[in-house]
């Protein structure tokens, strides 16, 4: 089992960045899938990215591809997600996940961070 807190959202302008951090702890982190999901006005969590185990492979929703950056330091169980040009609809609360499988269905995620949020004003 591993537990997730999340940190780094706050409030910038249109074409800013931020980056956001998820410390894990527990067991087992270097065997997980980890995944950035967020949830703006609509009820459902939209996965952003996830990255493998020891990552190497990454995916990328496409409305971020080239934005945003997953990255991991498993030494320090924690995973990163570096978001640079910025633009309002990107305003939501962000959520780290881990799980067993890359795939970009929240429910096939067990565990989850409390959320941060990130706005962005035009």
């Amino acid at each position: 089992q591993v537990q997730l807190v999340e940190s780094g959202g706050g409030s910038v302008q249109d074409g800013g960045s931020l980056t956001l951090s998820c410390a894990a702890s527990g067991y087992g982190y270097n065997d997980y899938c980890m995944a950035w999901f967020r949830q703006g006005t609509q009820k459902e969590r939209k996965a952003v990215a996830t990255i493998y185990g020891f990552g190497g492979n990454r995916d990328y929703v496409d409305s971020v591809k080239g934005r945003f950056t997953i990255s991991r330091d498993n030494a320090k169980k924690t995973v990163y997600l570096q978001m640079d040009s910025l633009k309002p609809e990107d305003t939501a609360m962000y959520y780290c996940a881990a799980g067993f499988s890359c795939v970009r269905t929240a429910a096939s995620y067990p565990y989850w961070g409390q959320g941060t949020q990130v706005t962005v004003s035009s």
